[in-house]
């Protein structure tokens, strides 16, 4: 009675948003039009893995920098993607330069009738001296998910799995917040932990009422959305303002897609948050990250480009002074990647990125048309 009662206040709050302009904006923005006449910038580039034969599939990357290291992990299939026998696979580098073939960190366990399952690597979080590696976990047809961790030291040997009871595919790692609160970004849940180590006390979290889902993963959040008049929402990335509140942006794919972000945010560290409303940030329908650089101001990595969708080019840094209007614009590649082997929705020449800063570099980690892996890196003197 209780989840009938919050799904019914839900939708009343949904239609009095609606009766007074519900398409209202938020004011969270950026102002990329067309790349023509911004700055390139000066860019190192590295390819992390590109397959000659089998496994030709390769997507959902993330890097950590640990102990003077590189590590890459990222999804690895047969052919087509998040297929039977998905597994996740990393990379250690010393220079950035030289990348050593990819090593299993794990393999997809098999369902009840036998099938393989499938893995999709979801990212690092680092605690003193121990890297924590995620993955999801769950079966042909996207039921039974389930998060994974494993730990390393030296980012070359890693633990038993840890199961960290969460049904859901993160789209990026955990981050800490200023209370020092981890936060995982999903598709629409947002679990959240205060056990600094990342593997423990996980607490589920969404804008949605938890009656009206189970799990989250890329193929569940079409229905919850669809009840309450929303498009489908999903691959959100967060930053938190001076002022603790948190701003998830969320990607918007399928029918609904119309070339702009969405926006939900918290206000009491990531137990509650508000409905969703539509941003005026562009964006091309691709996974993107938020982030903030060393002198506080706030970063966007992704594709803002709406006039060719889902082709996934160029790759752009945007930058805002105060959390609201990105304003400053800078191409880091839009170079083309030809497709070896074709496969179930292989393509876009930039998917996916995620970021990590050090040392005065930022570093990029993409896939190219989901066949290749890549890194970028450019120094961050470059932004004035």
């Amino acid at each position: 009675m209780k989840s009938l009662l919050k799904v019914i206040l839900w939708i009343l709050l949904l239609t009095v948003a609606c009766s007074f302009g519900y398409a209202q904006q938020s004011g969270i923005r950026n102002n990329y039009t067309i790349q023509n006449g911004l700055t390139h910038l000066k860019i190192e580039r590295s390819i992390i893995y590109s397959p000659v034969k089998g496994w030709l599939y390769n997507h959902h990357a993330a890097i950590a920098v640990f102990k003077g290291k590189l590590i890459a992990i990222w999804s690895n299939g047969l052919i087509d993607e998040d297929s039977p026998g998905q597994r996740v696979v990393f990379s250690v580098s010393k220079d950035f330069k030289q990348w050593p073939a990819p090593q299993v960190l794990a393999q997809p366990s098999k369902a009840v009738n036998g099938i393989q399952n499938i893995l999709t690597a979801a990212g690092f979080y680092q605690f003193k001296d121990t890297l924590v590696a995620y993955y999801g976990e769950y079966e042909k047809d996207r039921t039974h998910t389930h998060l994974w961790a494993k730990t390393t030291t030296d980012g070359l040997h890693w633990s038993k799995p840890i199961d960290l009871h969460l049904p859901l595919i993160p789209n990026h790692g955990p981050e800490a917040i200023k209370n020092g609160r981890l936060i995982i970004s999903g598709n629409f849940s947002f679990p959240y932990t205060d056990d600094r180590s990342g593997l423990a006390g996980w607490k589920m979290s969404s804008f949605y009422p938890d009656s009206l889902y189970t799990q989250d993963n890329s193929a569940t959040f079409y229905k919850p959305a669809e009840k309450l008049g929303l498009p489908p929402l999903c691959e959100g990335s967060f930053f938190q303002t001076d002022d603790a509140v948190l701003h998830m942006l969320l990607r918007v794919t399928g029918k609904g897609w119309k070339g702009k972000l969405w926006l939900t945010e918290s206000r009491d560290n990531g137990s509650i948050w508000s409905k969703p409303n539509e941003t005026n940030f562009s964006d091309n329908d691709s996974k993107f990250h938020f982030g903030r650089l060393p002198d506080k101001r706030y970063y966007y990595v992704g594709i803002p480009d709406t006039l060719h969708h889902y082709d996934r080019n160029p790759l752009v840094l945007a930058i805002a002074a105060d959390g609201k209007y990105f304003n400053k614009q800078y191409i880091i590649a839009d170079e083309l990647y030809q497709l070896k082997q074709k496969g179930l929705w292989k393509g876009g020449q930039y998917g996916y990125p995620h970021t990590t800063i050090s040392n005065g570099y930022m570093y990029v980690i993409i896939s190219r048309q989901k066949e290749s892996i890549e890194v970028i890196r450019f120094k961050l003197n470059q932004l004035p």
